[in-house]
């Protein structure tokens, strides 16, 4: 008799958690009736299912002309477009740089070339992923490193430290001693290519491996794969020069002295010296309230270069973050900055604040999740890096708002700026990199703290776009 009941007893305890978990007929029921369909709905969906959201939620009250004015503003020329590419990171790296350089160059506008840092920085990710393969060829393909390091084999997006990293190796050349080509500003397909092809040369090496091959045949058979990548990229790309010969412009284009011979390091550093060490010079800050703040964090495998350095940075509370940062503006020194760029932004005028929209009203519900949440649920990260050139600072001394040079274009929002809001900062702003000099005491002896590593599928990882 026992065995008997044990059957009907485990059918119904299964209908019982059927009924709790799934949609039902009875949830379906439920669902349908508290769609009330008024007229005021009927007028709703008509609206929203024909037009853009963004279009419908756009607050018109925040659609004025931008207050231009700041307190404190960093002196620049021009604006940089990355075009159809994932290369915000070496533009801002870039335009940081180029400040420095006008002034030692006595020129009123110059640009570096962006695509001679890109041609190193796709060549050294390559040898990254290759060599992260022989490191890991003793663990199995399904293994979470292994999977990784395959579903990322390149990109195009990149971090301060892989600015850093690049340059001080590779120096840099003007703009017009290398100039952009068609897949430089339309990424999308050759980095496809690429990356089809490291995954190739990857399961090769595993391959190799598992016949028994040790690390100096691995490595060897890396290098001739790497002949292949060298000349896929001179095909997109073209070859970076090893030496040039160039003398800055006037404003009319007239050569303001004798041509010099140079190679990219030398170049480098006349433009840009005295030379910083771009990296142990500098420092990384973030805000990261979903992990404890004063604390230094690395993130594995999150570098540009084999023998590069790791993001590492000091994680502080904003107001904290907030001091070195102006600090340096306040001392004409322009900063790598990045932040959520997609959320709350009104591309037409070039604004980012909290306010620009409206979807509450519009769908009948409220968006409640704090910044902290919005890490650990991956709403919100770190996606895009541009050159933070000002704030507005109030009679008290704090921020009212702050402005940034993009590398969209001088058409695209305001003149090729960005707004935003110190409201909009405090939210969406995650990363900047300042000099040493302008952090406080206890920034720098925080970051003599053994740092605390994160894996390389950490939500931070996200590269800049």
């Amino acid at each position: 008799m026992k065995k008997q009941l044990i059957i009907p007893v485990l059918a119904l305890l299964t209908a019982t958690v059927q009924a709790q978990s799934t949609i039902t007929p009875q949830v379906l029921q439920t669902l349908q009736q508290s769609y009330a369909n008024t007229q005021t709905d009927k007028a709703l969906l008509n609206a929203i299912s024909a037009n853009s959201l963004k279009s419908l939620a756009l607050n018109r009250a925040n659609t004025a002309t931008p207050d231009t004015y700041f307190s404190v503003e960093v002196p620049y020329s021009g604006i940089s477009d990355q075009k159809s590419s994932g290369r915000c990171w070496l533009f801002t790296g870039t335009n940081v740089l180029r400040a420095k350089a006008m002034r030692n160059l006595d020129v009123s506008n110059f640009f570096f070339s962006q695509i001679h840092l890109f041609f190193y920085d796709q060549l050294e990710k390559s040898n990254l992923f290759l060599q992260g393969i022989i490191d890991t060829r003793s663990l199995p393909i399904d293994d979470q490193m292994v999977r990784w390091l395959f579903q990322n084999p390149l990109s195009d997006g990149g971090t301060y430290t892989g600015v850093a990293d690049l340059v001080m190796k590779y120096g840099v050349v003007p703009q017009d001693v290398m100039t952009e080509t068609y897949n430089s500003n339309n990424t999308s397909e050759i980095d496809n290519v690429l990356k089809r092809k490291l995954r190739e040369f990857g399961i090769a090496l595993r391959e190799k491996a598992e016949s028994g091959a040790g690390q100096k045949a691995l490595e060897q058979l890396k290098t001739e794969q790497l002949k292949t990548i060298y000349r896929m990229l001179v095909m997109a790309y073209g070859e970076p020069v090893t030496q040039f010969t160039w003398a800055p412009k006037d404003s009319k284009g007239k050569p303001k002295s004798e041509p010099k011979t140079y190679t990219p390091l030398e170049f480098y550093r006349e433009a840009c010296g005295p030379v910083d060490d771009l990296y142990a010079d500098y420092v990384m800050l973030m805000n990261d309230p979903s992990r404890p703040y004063n604390k230094v964090y690395e993130i594995d495998y999150d570098r540009h270069l084999y023998d590069g350095h790791n993001w590492l940075y000091v994680n502080l509370d904003i107001e904290d973050l907030k001091q070195p940062v102006i600090a340096s503006l306040k001392d004409s020194a322009a900063m790598y900055f990045s932040c959520d760029v997609a959320k709350c932004l009104n591309r037409t005028n070039g604004i980012l604040d909290l306010n620009n929209y409206d979807y509450e009203s519009l769908f009948g519900t409220s968006f409640g999740m704090s910044k902290r949440q919005r890490i650990q649920t991956f709403d919100s990260g770190s996606s895009h890096a541009m050159t933070l050139v000002a704030v507005d600072l109030n009679q008290d001394g704090k921020p009212v708002k702050w402005k940034v040079q993009n590398s969209w274009g001088a058409s695209n929002g305001h003149q090729g700026h960005l707004i935003m809001t110190d409201e909009w900062f405090n939210e969406y702003m995650f990363r900047v990199v300042v000099n040493r000099k302008y952090c406080s005491e206890h920034i720098l002896n925080l970051l003599k703290q053994k740092p605390i590593k994160l894996p390389a599928w950490d939500p931070m990882f996200a590269e800049e776009n």
